[in-house]
């Protein structure tokens, strides 16, 4: 893990995960800092059947906005977007969102890496991104960009990921800046907003 970073500003977040990373989102996402000062996406893998309250659940554990992203939504700071179910999402150059439903990308739609690859190619150093818990290697290759573009990448502990398979495939196929506990995830992330990584 690298330690010595200069101070620096990120522009995005992107949380990610599949099997078993619900429960690490809904235990950080009551740490967060009320004054975040980027906007973060989640994208989380789920059956096409779920129903849209994933994201009420999620502003339950929340003070900052929660929304299910929409086409062409502008991220806005301090915001939270929730990847729909059945749907890619893209970030566009103009930092809007666009929804893609085109085929799955191993088995999946959302598919973790499409999203961190066009935020890598739009917020390029300003850009980071968490992988969580999950049973595929989804995100690998789009952390694997976000780093390549000089932004900041962190997994959750594999020994400590319900499912260690996605955090343990990152790990092997990317040199990941961080490796978080699960306490320490909202630590990390209000860091971030400070500009102290």
């Amino acid at each position: 893990m690298e330690k010595d970073r200069v101070t620096r500003n990120i522009s995005l977040l992107v949380i990610a995960g599949s099997a078993g990373s619900l429960d690490v989102i809904l235990k950080t996402l009551p740490h967060i800092s009320a004054d975040l000062k980027f906007p973060i996406i989640i994208v989380v893998h789920r059956k096409a059947s779920y129903d849209s309250s994933l994201a009420n659940l999620l502003a339950t554990r929340t003070s900052l906005p929660v929304v299910e992203a929409e086409e062409k939504d502008v991220l806005k700071n301090g915001t939270i977007y929730l990847a729909p179910a059945d749907y890619h999402l893209l970030v566009e150059n103009d930092r809007s969102v666009s929804l893609d439903y085109s085929e799955k990308i191993q088995y999946s739609r959302p598919c973790i890496d499409v999203t961190l690859e066009t935020v890598a190619e739009v917020y390029k150093d300003k850009s980071a991104a968490i992988l969580l818990s999950g049973a595929n290697s989804d995100g690998s290759r789009g952390l694997r960009m976000i780093k390549d573009a000089g932004g900041i990448t962190a997994v959750q502990n594999p020994a400590s990921a319900e499912v260690s398979f996605m955090p343990n495939q990152a790990l092997q196929n990317v040199s990941i800046d961080y490796v978080l506990e699960t306490d320490d995830i909202a630590w990390f992330i209000n860091k971030l907003s400070l500009g102290t990584f």
